[in-house]
């Protein structure tokens, strides 16, 4: 995403911040504004942004009064004691459980980054003119009771939950490790799951659902036999060929999820790359094809290809510097012919349905 600063001192602030590390000012998110804004206080409930001047006053999120789980505000005439993001929440879990809360947290912060980018995309997470029926986008976040049935991750119509114990790292880096993933993490969690909503809203019964399905493969083949012929068998030999992960080939809903989901990856990472306003320019005979001027890249423009040829080079860079201190890669996946060709068809649907 963008660089935030704080505006009374200048500070370099992030979009999670509460406060500014310098001066010690308040902030909150603006989801009008698209911007993390210093505050100050006018009364007990009300706060006004300090720049730009006359903007309108707002009020703190309800879980951020009473749980400190959220940073967005509400405009004041909002009668909704919730934000934008906090009203999407069906369930949340149970608060008197130790360790819930920040299972919990952890689970806002990943949902608030996910709600950014839609929101940065101009794809709303509701109904639009062409599917006026389609369900809200809403979250549950669960735990597993007792003896009872496990909560199982997934989406159902509009529905996104998620077993919160995967806000636990060593639970969720033993699942990742036992299931031969090269990535998982409550942000990609919620991305994949996002993309299951966004095939039901942007693309079945649409006009991209022909070319979709001669690109992803047909939906509705079963999805239960496909499941546990993957968890029994693994992927084809040939998947890095004509998917972008492994689990993408167990079923066409998988790998258009898959395949949403990386491109929210990397629409993120370029933004935030040209937020810095990072340029790469190595010294050495690869350098026509690791150089890239973030700054230049026009995301919402209708060439993916032109942000493809900037995530290569930063990719590279990334992989190497977690590398330097012995982490995993940012982006441990190979891009196939095929693999970019699914993701400039998302590119292609987005940009279609982008809302003014």
């Amino acid at each position: 995403m963008k660089t935030f600063h704080c505006d009374r001192c200048g500070s370099l602030v992030f979009f999670e911040n509460t406060q500014c590390l310098k001066c010690g000012g308040a902030l909150g998110f603006l989801p009008d504004a698209m911007d993390v804004a210093t505050l100050e206080q006018r009364n007990d409930q009300l706060w006004q942004p300090i720049a730009p001047a006359g903007v309108q006053t707002y009020r703190q999120c309800a879980n951020a009064t009473q749980h400190q789980v959220c940073n967005w505000l509400v405009p004041k005439d909002n009668p909704n004691p919730l934000c934008e993001a906090c009203a999407l929440n069906q369930l949340i879990p149970d608060l008197t459980v130790a360790g819930n809360q920040d299972r919990w947290h952890k689970l806002e912060v990943a949902k608030r980054r996910v709600l950014y980018t839609l929101k940065d995309l101009r794809i709303p997470p509701g109904p639009t003119a062409a599917r006026k029926q389609a369900p809200v986008l809403t979250f549950s976040f669960l735990a597993d009771a007792g003896t009872g049935p496990k909560v199982m991750t997934g989406h159902n119509n509009g529905v996104i939950t998620i077993n919160i114990v995967e806000a636990d790292d060593a639970v969720r880096e033993q699942r990742r490790v036992s299931l031969n993933e090269a990535y998982r993490t409550l942000l990609g969690h919620l991305r994949h799951e996002v993309a299951h909503y966004y095939w039901l809203l942007l693309i079945e019964g649409s006009p991209h659902m022909d070319p979709c399905c001669k690109l992803f493969g047909d939906p509705s083949s079963d999805y239960a036999a496909a499941l546990k012929t993957y968890y029994q068998n693994g992927p084809p030999a040939d998947w890095r060929q004509r998917f972008i992960t492994a689990y993408a080939s167990a079923h066409p809903a998988e790998d258009w999820a898959e395949t949403f989901a990386h491109y929210l990856h990397i629409h993120d990472m370029v933004e935030t790359a040209a937020g810095f306003g990072l340029s790469l320019k190595p010294k050495h005979p690869a350098a026509p094809s690791m150089s890239t001027d973030l700054k230049r890249v026009e995301l919402n423009s209708r060439s993916f290809d032109d942000v493809v040829a900037a995530w290569f080079p930063l990719t590279y860079a990334l992989n190497e510097l977690n590398r330097g201190m012995g982490l995993p890669d940012v982006y441990p996946f190979v891009l196939s012919d095929r693999a970019l060709d699914k993701l400039r068809f998302v590119h292609h649907v987005v940009q279609q349905s982008q809302q003014a």
